[in-house]
């Protein structure tokens, strides 16, 4: 029954991925397995495979950061802010593995930033020269035709907010602006709208009126909605920009300039190949040398990388050179954990064991070896990766995405090789016995 149970498991794992991994207008007959999206509630993932610079290229942006309201000894620092205000939106707009660098040169200021595979650029450009200045206003004196001069300060800004999120209304779907400020914000909105009922509160973002709603009630639960005409783009690109934070100092676009792959089309190719080629080896030297069991240890590879492919999808992770060598490096400790599979099934059966006994007792007893190879490799991911961001280690994007890449590729193989293969195993041991009664 527990066989049955991991055999259907794994067939509906294998179905979910090719799904996940189908190519755009991928149809059989009418049906199209293609699959760009998946939007579950408020979660949406693109599942278009997501590339580095050195592989697709993308936009690289000048940005000129004004210093002359900032002491010279305050500067540099005020250069690092920005630079993670707009490293943490870039982050928040779904751009993996970006390059965002600082320049100084005498009195100018600079960040470079590169986005790899952007598909609107000006989007991107927009959101990262905004400066996120959330305001409210309110009038004290009733005009019909007011104007920004009529208006009155409340004190109340984006530095009382405490998160924003995208929310969508219940009686006309429509998108919104979900705002929960500070305790202390809270306290002057409850106040602002205390004071207000039936009058306009005007809600500025960056100078822009966002909305002027009629104060109905007083809210004192520190929460507020900005209704408005918004596109879920709209709302999610503001909603981005307020969670980020304000910019420190003014920023202004320079330049902005299509780049091409790093490593060229005629690289990329031959990587590819010889990939290929390495793979091929591998899988022919399995089955030549372990027979019918090299060739299920080739089907688990094929299951794995069709896992793999689905978890880069869903993550996402961002593919670069050294991604891509992770994986395949990931591939190779994978059949090296079959050949000690293997290998101490080979010793089971010169024991004498029955060909199920030996398999049960090589999975056991090369588990140990098998164990203790990739707690190391993990390891070895954990500080390449550096999640912490401690600077005695690497900060590379490449690195990183090396190190991911890798840790992905050896949880996956550890489950398609432990899990997938000894199930195949166990189920062709039944149906042989089967036969042979």
């Amino acid at each position: 029954m527990n066989l049955r149970r991991n055999i259907f498991f794994i067939i509906l794992l294998i179905l979910f991925a090719l799904i996940i991994d189908a190519p755009k207008n991928f149809q059989i007959a009418s049906y199209n397995f293609s699959s760009p999206t998946i939007r579950i509630g408020n979660f949406v993932r693109d599942l278009n495979i997501k590339q580095g610079l050195d592989l697709q290229g993308g936009t690289e942006v000048t940005l000129s950061a004004d210093m002359s309201q900032v002491k010279v000894e305050d500067r540099n620092d005020a250069l690092q802010s920005a630079r993670e205000i707009i490293s943490r939106r870039v982050d928040m707009y779904g751009v993996s593995e970006p390059s965002i660098k600082t320049m100084v040169s005498n009195d100018s200021y600079r960040i470079l930033v590169a986005l790899p595979g952007v598909s609107n650029p000006q989007e991107a450009l927009d959101l990262i020269g905004q400066t996120a200045s959330l305001d409210f206003f309110e009038m004290p004196v009733a005009t019909d035709s007011p104007t920004y001069a009529d208006l009155k300060p409340t004190g109340l800004t984006g530095k009382d907010l405490l998160k924003s999120n995208v929310n969508f209304n219940s009686q006309t779907g429509k998108p919104e602006i979900a705002l929960k400020f500070t305790t202390e914000g809270g306290k002057k909105f409850g106040e602002i709208t205390s004071r207000n009922i039936g009058k306009q509160v005007w809600i500025l973002l960056d100078g822009e009126v966002l909305t002027a709603p009629v104060v109905q009630t007083a809210i004192m639960d520190g929460n507020a909605v900005i209704n408005g005409d918004f596109t879920v783009e709209d709302a999610k690109s503001k909603v981005i920009t307020l969670n980020a934070g304000a910019l420190p100092v003014p920023i202004a676009i320079l330049k902005q300039q299509n780049i091409a792959p790093t490593l060229g089309a005629e690289s990329i190719r031959k990587s590819i190949v010889a990939g290929s080629v390495g793979l091929g080896l591998v899988a022919l030297f399995m089955m030549l040398n372990y027979g019918y069991l090299g060739f299920i240890a080739v089907v688990g590879l094929i299951i794995y990388g069709l896992l793999t492919l689905a978890v880069y999808k869903l993550v996402p992770i961002t593919l670069t050179l050294p991604g891509l060598a992770g994986f395949i490096l990931s591939i190779g400790m994978a059949v090296d954990s079959n050949i000690l599979v293997f290998e101490r099934m080979k010793e089971e059966s010169r024991k004498g064991n029955d060909f199920l006994g030996s398999m049960e007792l090589g999975f056991g007893k090369a588990w140990d070896s098998i164990k203790d190879a990739n707690i190391a490799t993990l390891i070895t991911t954990f500080i390449l990766f550096n999640p912490f961001d401690w600077n005695f280690l690497n900060s590379s994007g490449m690195v990183r995405g090396f190190a991911l890449t890798l840790f992905l590729g050896i949880a996956i193989s550890l489950f398609t090789g432990i899990f997938v293969t000894r199930n195949l195993l166990r189920a062709l041991t039944i149906k042989r016995e089967v036969h042979g009664k």
